[in-house]
């Protein structure tokens, strides 16, 4: 762990410590403020001080680095200096002040509260901001209320290039010079009654604005141009087989294990234990119900088990700190959040992971085209592993994303690290579903549940097939498939998944050398 993660931690978890005595005793939390008088600046800090609590007040001093402030939900914090990217970002309210300059997307789909900056703002101020008001003195870079649906932007300073571009709701109010607006924002003067209406942001600022401002607002309101295409998987395992790499079966009364434990990275206690290598999909932790549900963990966005993970993604992220404490580990989704660089994204790792204790599984989910950023950045960031999901935007077949993932793994010497691999289907497995993923080099198959038919008897029925499987190929543990127990049973299907084709003991010339 690099040592600003570290200190970022740090400081996260002894502010959590100080703020219910603090909030008990309506008392400021000071940071960086010594008890003799002496001054000691923050630096560099990123991913603090977020999820404050309504009536928390914090002050801090120094210049920090990304997602400072972020998923505020009602509290109040002051920097005395500057900060990152991000800014506010995802804040549902209470009200953050910086004195000097931030970077870029600060107010970043912020939906509530205030946002003050008393410097200057990067790139994309108020992008994708649906609430709330965000006010910067000086000036702002481009693209400023970028596809924002509701709140309002003043900017008393000047705009950088396509201010407005993809609005469709909400004001920018722009009082120094501004360039041509960007696609689907119209510009106007300013009227008399927005000159009142907006001084109840600007007075206690000792601010206003003049009959030459500028307001940017959408041309065609409440329309959006983009809809996001569902992420499915076309075909899933059907054309593969599996064949025996031994001789030997064994003895029916041979003991075999079809469990698989997962465990953090460099950590020899802890971890997740699966009946089967099987990682329920499901929205509720707490409407999954069945007698061995502790020992068959679950993926869910609400209300999660103490043995459940819980994936975290745009809509989930101000109120995360309320179910993570309950949980055995976080899944960051990056399918459904917004593009965020790679500081961005460890920001919000140190945020969520903040609450939990250093023994919680930390992963990170996308689709399988873009495994080759993901696995890069789980193995940087030094998180426990990645949930590869095989549809892409367009539908995919599942067996090209075999070799995909079993390149990438080679690529970061997953295996080695304990890394773990999880590949999600949208359908519940079966046995052989369970045997290829594992064989594929993937530790545990991501499904849903059916909401009909009896959990426990599903289970009980893939692990007796599991472990029939093993007894007939001849091995132990789950472990010990590899790709030599998968056969392509086509052409085509040898083609895209780099498996060897029934009948012949060597993989298609295009992947020979891979």
């Amino acid at each position: 762990m690099r040592e600003l993660t570290a200190k970022s931690l740090k400081l996260n978890r002894d502010i959590a410590k100080m703020l219910p005595e603090a909030m008990e005793k309506d008392r400021l939390i000071k940071i960086g403020y010594g008890s003799g008088g002496d001054l000691k600046p923050r630096n560099g800090e990123f991913g603090v001080i977020t999820h404050l609590p309504p009536k928390s007040r914090v002050l801090i001093l120094g210049d920090l680095g990304e997602c400072v402030g972020g998923m505020n939900r009602g509290g109040s914090l002051t920097v005395e200096g500057g900060c990152g990217s991000m800014l506010g970002a995802f804040q549902t309210g209470g009200r953050a002040v910086v004195e000097r300059d931030v970077g870029d997307r600060a107010g970043f789909h912020m939906s509530g509260g205030s946002i003050t900056i008393h410097g200057s703002a990067g790139s994309d101020a108020g992008a994708g901001m649906s609430g709330g008001a965000l006010v910067v003195r000086g000036h702002v870079g481009g693209n400023v209320g970028a596809g924002m649906s509701g709140g309002v932007v003043i900017i008393m300073g000047s705009a950088g290039p396509t201010p407005g571009v993809g609005i469709t709701g909400g004001k920018i109010v722009i009082a120094g010079s501004c360039p041509p607006p960007g696609h689907g924002a119209s510009m106007r003067s300013i009227s008399d009654s927005e000159i009142e209406d907006f001084s109840i942001h600007l007075e206690p600022l000792g601010l206003s604005v003049g009959d030459d401002a500028l307001v940017l607002e959408a041309e065609n309101q409440g329309i959006s141009e983009n809809v996001a295409p569902r992420r499915w998987v076309s075909e899933g395992f059907e054309n593969i087989g599996i064949f025996p790499s031994a001789t030997d079966r064994l003895p029916e009364q041979f003991p075999v294990e079809s469990g698989t434990r997962v465990m953090p990275v460099g950590k020899d206690e802890g971890g997740l234990f699966f009946q089967i290598p099987w990682l329920i999909r499901g929205d509720y932790g707490d409407s999954i119900m069945f007698p061995s549900r502790d020992s068959q963990p679950a993926i869910v966005s609400n209300n999660p088990q103490e043995n459940d993970l819980l994936i975290v993604g745009k809509d989930g992220l101000s109120n995360a700190t309320e179910n993570i404490v309950r949980c055995s580990g976080i899944v960051l989704d990056l399918a459904d959040l917004p593009p965020l660089n790679d500081a961005e994204i460890e920001a919000l790792v140190v945020s969520l992971t903040s609450s939990m204790d250093d023994s919680s599984l930390i992963f990170l989910r996308d689709g399988v085209e873009r495994v080759e950023h993901l696995f890069r950045l789980v193995t940087e960031l030094d998180l426990d592993g990645a949930i590869v999901h095989a549809g892409t935007p367009g539908g995919n077949r599942s067996a090209s994303a075999l070799p995909r993932i079993g390149l990438a793994s080679r690529a970061m010497d997953f295996e080695s690290h304990g890394r773990t691999i999880a590949i999600e289907m949208d359908t519940m497995p079966s046995s052989e579903d369970l045997i290829i993923a594992i064989s594929a080099g993937c530790s545990l198959f991501v499904g849903p549940v059916s909401e009909d038919g009896e959990l426990s008897s599903y289970i009980s029925a893939i692990n007796s097939g599991l472990k029939g499987w093993m007894r007939e190929l001849g091995v132990e543990r789950m472990s010990m498939f590899s790709r030599r127990n998968l056969r392509a049973m086509d052409m085509d299907t040898a083609g895209i998944s780099g498996l060897r084709l029934v009948g012949f003991e060597r993989p298609l010339p295009m992947w020979l050398g891979n």
